[in-house]
């Protein structure tokens, strides 16, 4: 059964999911809900690679959990997808990254219930430290060719 980390951090996916589609239904997907997912989103891989994979490496006395390169990967890939101007092609490509990576996550061997079992007498710590993770500074969409090539690149190495 999911403990409070795994509740914290599936119900920051379904705020994120609920943004996305929000703003998706507005005429144009570059709006100040999209700016607000693409907010959410950075701080949520944010919590997770500044804080919840240092802490299972550290727990697994410096052995990174097997799933962790994977989950950096999309990580990547999903940064990557934040650069651009959204456009009904980014916004399926956030949408598949973000299916196959919360399923990885989720799951009851996924990354949130693995990280429980880790972490047990350090737990509401952890948490807290996520609650407390700042907001990261959005910089403007950039829509050069170079951009669209690193996610493509990104995507393809995610296997994505």
């Amino acid at each position: 059964m999911p403990g409070t980390l795994h509740d914290f951090l599936q119900q920051d996916h379904a705020r994120l999911d609920r943004l996305l589609d929000e703003a998706t239904r507005e005429a144009h997907p570059a709006n100040p809900t999209y700016e607000a997912f693409r907010e959410g989103l950075l701080r949520h891989i944010g919590m997770e690679e500044k804080i919840l994979l240092p802490a299972a490496k550290r727990l697994r006395g410096g052995e990174a959990l097997p799933l962790a390169h994977q989950l950096k990967l999309d990580h990547a890939a999903l940064a990557a997808l934040l650069v651009p101007t959204p456009t009904a092609e980014i916004v399926a490509q956030l949408r598949a990254v973000l299916s196959a990576h919360n399923a990885l996550e989720e799951g009851p061997t996924g990354l949130y219930a693995e990280c429980e079992v880790l972490a047990a007498a350090e737990l509401d710590a952890l948490l807290e430290r996520m609650k407390a993770a700042p907001v990261v500074p959005l910089a403007p969409h950039r829509d050069e060719e170079r951009s669209l090539r690193a996610i493509a690149m990104l995507l393809k190495a995610a296997g994505r």
